[in-house]
């Protein structure tokens, strides 16, 4: 299995890019793509890591639904050192994002810092991505210490048998 029909099993859809693995799981399988900053149509796109690991996406689903980006912003609000090492991480992220636009491009640009935000959180999978990519992100780690371990036993793909993937029907949340 390549690593592109992966991630089409792991998101549900086709990617709309080229992509890159970031970071893979202790079972080899991707957990971040890099997606560049024109998809193939030219749409904009504001998001440079791109969770695909499901177990990740269901934890940080819970963590939002439960208050998360919010328990996020006031974590950030009320500590300094962490508005700057927010601050660092929002300008990393649009300076490396643009840093792959190609010379002489004119037309829209995905702008804004981790997932388009211009201040504050908007997306804890964004944040955890970059923090998953190897990034320094205070609300990335905070987050990883809500959802990790990722830990499955069994992958979340498997083979359908022509070498493309498909969701694992065996594959169960470890607890």
């Amino acid at each position: 299995m390549d690593d592109r029909s992966v991630v089409q099993a792991q998101i549900g859809r086709p990617p709309r890019s080229a992509i890159d693995v970031t970071a893979r799981c202790h079972l080899g399988l991707p957990i971040v793509i890099t997606v560049p900053p024109l998809l193939d149509d030219d749409t904009p796109f504001p998001t440079l890591y791109w969770l695909t690991c499901p177990l990740a996406a269901k934890r940080i689903g819970r963590v939002e639904a439960g208050g998360g980006v919010r328990q996020a912003e006031l974590m950030i609000a009320n500590d300094p050192a962490l508005v700057d090492r927010h601050s660092a991480a929002a300008e990393r992220y649009r300076t490396s994002r643009e840093a792959m636009i190609p010379d002489g491009y004119v037309g829209y640009q995905p702008t804004g810092g981790v997932g388009g935000t211009g201040a504050g959180v908007k997306c804890l999978h964004a944040h955890y991505a970059d923090t998953a990519a190897g990034n320094d992100n205070p609300v990335g780690e905070w987050t990883a210490a809500q959802i990790e371990p990722l830990d499955c036993g069994v992958a979340c793909v498997a083979d359908a048998g022509d070498g493309t993937a498909v969701r694992n029907p065996g594959w169960i949340e470890p607890r």
